[in-house]
């Protein structure tokens, strides 16, 4: 049997709708691939990301582990010119230092007795604390006629350092934050009471006249540097303290040996 002209008609209308549909499922189904596409390529992102924090904490925690070692005094070289002296600051022989020299800078990192001699929260002590008692007992006064210290101080002992000043017979005349950075350079935030500590003050006093050839405007109070050994403190304050007085008479105490410097004098029980 043929197909009559009208049926023929019909016949290709139907095809031409099928077509129809087709396309606009396709027209459909295109912004859902383009979507699908973008969340993938969102979640591959992310993958990258969190292996890259992952890798971060690996540094970082290899890092924490290197700061905790001591130096080998078999492999470490102390610089050629620094004057070393391993003593108890407490039976020092103080005023005979201090017959011998009178200094520009003192620099001294305090070991402060923390309220609680085995403090929690991940902090851990390495070393002797000193009773507040003692360490004002240090003959600071005799040791510089005109000249700056800059004392490094906790949360918890800014006013006593401020009494130190004013026994010892210094001003305070500025303060220098340091941000401590860890090996690729991120905030290294450590443990604290209420809030996590990412940085160190050290105070500066005045005592006196400014000393022979010290200069004004020099550098900045904020320093970002990497934190490295066990109280290793930045060598950007030493720079800064020599750009500051250049070549005087820097001293500093309760050193340790990887805080020993070219031509300065340091004294501690670590060295």
């Amino acid at each position: 049997m043929s197909l009559s002209e009208e049926d023929e008609d019909i016949e290709i209308n139907v095809d031409s709708f099928t077509y129809e549909s087709d396309e606009e499922e396709l027209q459909t189904l295109l912004p859902k691939e383009v979507a699908l596409l973008l969340k993938i390529e969102t979640l591959k992102q992310e993958i990258r990301e969190l292996e890259e924090q992952e890798q971060s904490k690996a540094l970082e925690s290899s890092a924490a582990c290197l700061e905790d070692a001591e130096i080998n005094l078999e492999e470490y070289e102390a610089p050629k010119w620094c004057i070393p002296i391993k003593a108890n600051v407490m039976d020092f022989e103080w005023d005979r230092l201090a017959s011998e020299c009178q200094f520009d800078v003192i620099i001294m990192d305090p070991p402060w007795q923390l309220a609680s001699n085995t403090p929690t929260r991940g902090v851990a002590i390495t070393y002797h604390q000193l009773p507040d008692v003692c360490i004002e007992e240090l003959p600071i006064e005799k040791l510089q006629t005109n000249g700056f210290i800059f004392i490094w101080v906790i949360n918890n002992k800014y006013v006593k350092a401020f009494d130190l000043m004013e026994k010892w017979g210094y001003s305070y005349v500025d303060d220098i934050t340091w941000v401590k950075q860890t090996v690729n350079r991120r905030m290294a935030k450590g443990h604290g009471y209420y809030l996590q500590h990412a940085k160190e003050t050290c105070l500066v006093g005045r005592k006196g006249r400014d000393p022979a050839g010290c200069q004004h405007n020099v550098m900045s109070d904020v320093i970002f540097s990497e934190r490295r050994g066990q109280s290793q403190k930045p060598e950007e304050l030493y720079e800064m303290v020599e750009a500051l007085v250049p070549n005087g008479k820097y001293l500093e105490i309760f050193g340790r040996k990887n805080n020993l410097r070219d031509y300065w004098v340091t004294i501690g029980n670590e060295l």
